[in-house]
């Protein structure tokens, strides 16, 4: 009896099969996700994203500027635009020094995994009025949040006075600003940032992000790049340095042998 009725049961399955697997499909297809752009964004420029490095090279001048594009009705809430300019990061180790028996001495030591050759903030009011805290952990943008984590197992009890010190110190070198009030925003549309580079920067890639909050929330930010660049004599010198280490070091000993020639002939000239 069960024999009988397989194949029928075989064929209604086969026969109801498309017509399931035609509703299946057809149910309700997958809708595109539409994609809103935020009612506020930024639109921005760099008066240079070239710096050439010389031996006359005593520092130098950026200017970002931009303005906030809206699409609608400008949204309540107090505006703020945050600018950081960084340099290319790398590991750095702080040393404790203490005097031990007459002599300073490394005693202790804290590594941090990456932390930028150069950081500055620069942003239209002071940045406890426009940034949330949250914000400021995620996007890292005050100088203390811009090092990266510690390298290594913490030796030491406390790393505050390590990293402080650290800051202190690019600080009075002018590696880390921080210029609150140094972007000027006009009628909460048009903004602009001047940025003064030290000398002793370091060649890289360095980044510009800015960022737009309302209300301390970030909506919107913007990067950009600056390429800074060893030129002339002093890049051949640089690669010379990196690339053929022997080689410069004898070209400086014959320049230094030459110097030293140079200037005692020189010498006896004059006594004579």
């Amino acid at each position: 009896m069960s024999g009988r009725y397989l194949p029928a049961a075989l064929i209604a399955l086969a026969l109801a099969w498309p017509a399931t697997a035609q509703q299946a499909t057809t149910e309700q297809p997958n809708e595109p996700e539409l994609i809103t752009a935020p009612p506020e964004e930024v639109v921005a420029g760099l008066s240079q994203d070239n710096i050439g490095i010389t031996t006359s090279f005593d520092g130098s001048a950026i200017l970002i500027y931009g303005a906030v594009k809206r699409d609608a009705p400008e949204p309540t809430g107090h505006l703020g635009v945050i600018v950081t300019l960084e340099g290319p990061s790398g590991a750095v180790t702080i040393r404790h020094k203490t005097r031990e028996m007459g002599i300073w001495v490394n005693t202790s030591s804290v590594g941090v995994a990456s932390a930028p050759t150069y950081y500055a903030v620069a942003s239209s009011a002071p940045l406890a009025e426009i940034l949330d805290p949250a914000q400021d952990v995620i996007q890292r943008i005050s100088i203390p949040l811009a090092l990266r984590s510690f390298a290594g197992p913490i030796e030491v009890e406390d790393a505050r006075p390590f990293t402080e010190a650290m800051l202190r110190i690019r600080e009075a070198e002018n590696l880390y600003q921080l210029d609150e009030g140094a972007v000027h925003l006009v009628e909460d549309t048009l903004f602009r940032a001047d940025f003064t580079l030290p000398a002793n920067l370091t060649e890289g890639d360095y980044k510009t992000r800015i960022f737009l909050t309302r209300d301390g929330q970030v909506v919107d930010q913007y990067r950009a790049a600056i390429y800074v660049r060893r030129v002339g004599l002093e890049r051949w010198l640089y690669m010379l340095s990196q690339n053929y280490a022997a080689i410069y070091g004898l070209m400086s000993l014959a320049l230094a042998v030459i110097a030293g020639w140079a200037a005692a002939e020189a010498f006896k000239f004059l006594r004579r």
